[in-house]
């Protein structure tokens, strides 16, 4: 067992009483944490870290991503969702497992490079013909070393029934449920520790059936692994499902079967004040992406108010084709900002970012006991930032440093005690390879639109 000591770290746990130490060292054996404290020594340690003063915080946790969308960055610039997405469909129909595999390398090397740790990525497009996408980006993200739960998506209401999709870029209901049950059976592994979970998808209220999305429910609680869908993103979408069914999303759902502590709702700007009781009462978690909603014009979330009232809350980078940089480790001052213009400078403090994105996510994603924080015993999930530079220089408060100021570069990212970023650079795949094949892949896609 391989034992790592990182040393003279300024050390932020996000543990249950945020404790902190300005100088501490963290004992790793194997993928597990070991000790968190002052002056640990290092008798019998196999490599030690010398953090020199930087910023070693739990490793970040992305609870929404659309991993395919690296290829179709900066088209539809300026559109609403549902203009959006009309927009895009056709393009995102015509992809396939190799094209989602390069895609998915693009986004989990952003999401690598800016602190991320554990991801989530919500696929739901199946092209009949385009091979198993699901796999695809399940091998991308082992060949990278982020910790996965890949969420197989669904769509059975194309256009001709009232939905948003075309028709040929969705599936057969009966199709979508057994392919989904198929992935839980092949790759779910709900060990402590394990690298990989399956979640239950269907993509929207707007793009799938209420058979759809009742039968999801029941199948992921007869297997035992965690439900996710888009919802309360936009207005379109309420007046949408107030039009189709004369609900409001958060009772469309519920109706359903999709409030609980085994789900999370992605976005969840539009939520009423009887919502948020709604998913408090009931432990439904949020992935907020406060960069795509800017990027879409859909609003705001009333992260504070969430938070106030005990509702889960993580982030989410969302598809990069509605936030084009990719970077998970910018949602903290992003959501710190947006979040103050919302409900007041003193609504959100910058540990409340940092815990929105460590602990807050572990929680959305079912997973809190494993990762989000730095306790002896949980995984060696971390990440050293490097707040010694000159943008950090004159920042007293590394925490202030990471949530307010340019994001850090990245000493050293570990997942599951293995080095995934070293000064900054990606050390299990090559991100000039990456860069040569998205270029081509983005190319590629387009020439089939």
């Amino acid at each position: 067992m391989t034992r790592t000591l990182i040393t003279n770290a300024h050390v932020a746990t996000v543990d249950a009483d945020d404790t902190e130490f300005a100088s501490a060292d963290v004992l790793l054996e194997g993928n597990r944490i070991a000790a968190v404290g002052p002056g640990l020594g290092a008798d019998g340690v196999d490599r030690t870290v010398d953090a020199g003063g930087r910023l070693l915080t739990p490793g970040l946790v992305n609870t929404h991503h659309h991993f395919y969308q690296w290829l179709t960055r900066g088209l539809a610039t300026d559109r609403i969702l549902f203009d959006w997405l009309t927009a895009l469909y056709p393009t995102w129909a015509r992809i396939d497992a190799g094209l989602t595999h390069t895609a998915a390398r693009g986004s989990l090397a952003a999401l690598a490079l800016t602190g991320c740790t554990t991801a989530s990525d919500h696929h739901y497009v199946f092209p009949r013909e385009g091979g198993d996408c699901l796999a695809a980006e399940i091998e991308a993200a082992a060949r990278t070393g982020i910790r996965f739960t890949a969420c197989r998506g669904s769509m059975d209401l194309g256009e001709s029934d009232g939905g948003l999709p075309p028709d040929f870029a969705v599936e057969e209901t009966e199709q979508a449920l057994a392919a989904t049950e198929a992935a839980v059976d092949r790759w779910h592994d709900p060990s402590f520790g394990s690298m990989l979970h399956i979640a239950v998808a269907p993509c929207s209220p707007f793009s799938v059936t209420a058979e759809l999305l009742k039968r999801s429910a029941e199948l992921a609680r007869r297997k035992g692994v965690r439900l996710h869908t888009h919802g309360s993103e936009t207005v379109e979408e309420a007046g949408y499902l107030e039009e189709k069914t004369g609900q409001s999303p958060t009772e469309y759902l519920e109706s359903n079967g999709w409030l609980g502590e085994d789900v999370w709702m992605a976005h969840c700007v539009h939520l009423s004040d009887g919502d948020i009781v709604a998913f408090a009462r009931t432990g439904t978690g949020v992935a907020h992406c406060p960069s795509s909603n800017g990027r879409l014009g859909a609003g705001i979330a009333r992260t504070a108010d969430l938070l106030r009232a005990g509702v889960p809350v993580g982030y989410g980078v969302d598809g990069t084709a509605s936030n084009e940089s990719g970077e998970l480790g910018s949602e903290l001052r992003n959501s710190l900002l947006v979040g103050r213009i919302r409900s007041g400078a003193d609504a959100l403090t910058a540990r409340d970012a940092l815990r929105i994105g460590t602990m807050g996510g572990a929680r959305v994603l079912g997973r809190q006991d494993e990762i989000g924080s730095i306790e002896a015993g949980k995984l060696a999930d971390l990440v050293l930032w490097d707040t010694s530079t000159f943008w950090h220089s004159s920042i007293a408060d590394p925490v202030a440093a990471l949530a307010l100021g340019a994001l850090p570069r990245i000493a050293l990212s570990l997942v599951d005690g293995r080095p995934v970023v070293e000064d900054g650079h990606l050390v299990t795949d090559d991100e000039d390879d990456i860069a040569r094949a998205t270029r081509a892949g983005a190319r590629e896609l387009a020439s089939r639109g």
